[in-house]
């Protein structure tokens, strides 16, 4: 939008009523209650709201605990936003890796993160089907690593940033997947976008991925 109306705020207004509405419904869907925790965050960030802040937050750490599968990644993406030296965000990126820990069953390499190893373990079934692609998200993997990536630049660890952006490289849907020069322009410019993403220019192209025109296309547009 060239310009948003003061009326855009309605939207996570209605989200998260709605999605209290899923959780009320269906309170065993995990998924739900994540969801309902960002736009409870995002309300109270509206509203300046600190008690509902705060609501929000630890519902989000029970969405982690009931599903770490799924909710590591929607924590640390909502956060991804905040200052890199904010506690926030800093727990965010530490949940990101923590997401990579529980879809593979070990620890993986915080200086080597090559996922190349772990890639027989996609799956189609049960609660690690979402650490892949899927129908409903055909290029979560690929969307995944591009916004690790984006978050560890912004902490200004941009060498292993190259290495979790090259992961994406090892989808099987990869050559199919229209924001590949994205990320390819990523890896090149990792050190210059240190400062690009802490300090965006207004109108500038470079961007974290939670505030790109892509945000969730990244993971879900086929």
């Amino acid at each position: 939008m060239a310009a948003a109306s003061a009326t855009v705020t309605d939207d996570i207004r209605l989200a998260r009523k709605y999605f209290q509405e899923a959780v009320t419904l269906d309170p065993s869907d995990a998924r739900y209650l994540g969801f309902l925790a960002s736009m409870t965050l995002a309300e109270g960030s509206i509203d300046k709201e600190e008690r509902q802040l705060r609501r929000g937050y630890f519902m989000l750490k029970d969405a982690m605990h009931a599903w770490p599968e799924f909710n590591l990644f929607t924590a640390g993406y909502i956060v991804s936003s905040q200052p890199a030296a904010s506690e926030r965000f800093k727990d965010g990126l530490q949940w990101e890796w923590e997401n990579l820990d529980v879809c593979v069953g070990e620890k993986v390499d915080r200086a080597n993160p090559d996922y190349a190893k772990y890639m027989p373990l996609e799956t189609k079934e049960g609660r690690k089907r979402v650490c892949w692609n899927s129908w409903i998200a055909p290029h979560n993997l690929e969307g995944f690593f591009l916004n690790m990536g984006d978050m560890l630049v912004k902490s200004g660890d941009w060498r292993v940033a190259q290495k979790i952006y090259a992961d994406a490289r090892l989808s099987h849907e990869y050559e199919a997947w229209a924001y590949r020069d994205v990320l390819e322009e990523r890896i090149r410019s990792a050190e210059a976008n240190v400062a690009a993403l802490n300090a965006p220019a207004a109108g500038a192209k470079t961007v974290m991925m939670i505030n790109s025109t892509f945000a969730c296309m990244a993971c879900h547009q086929q």
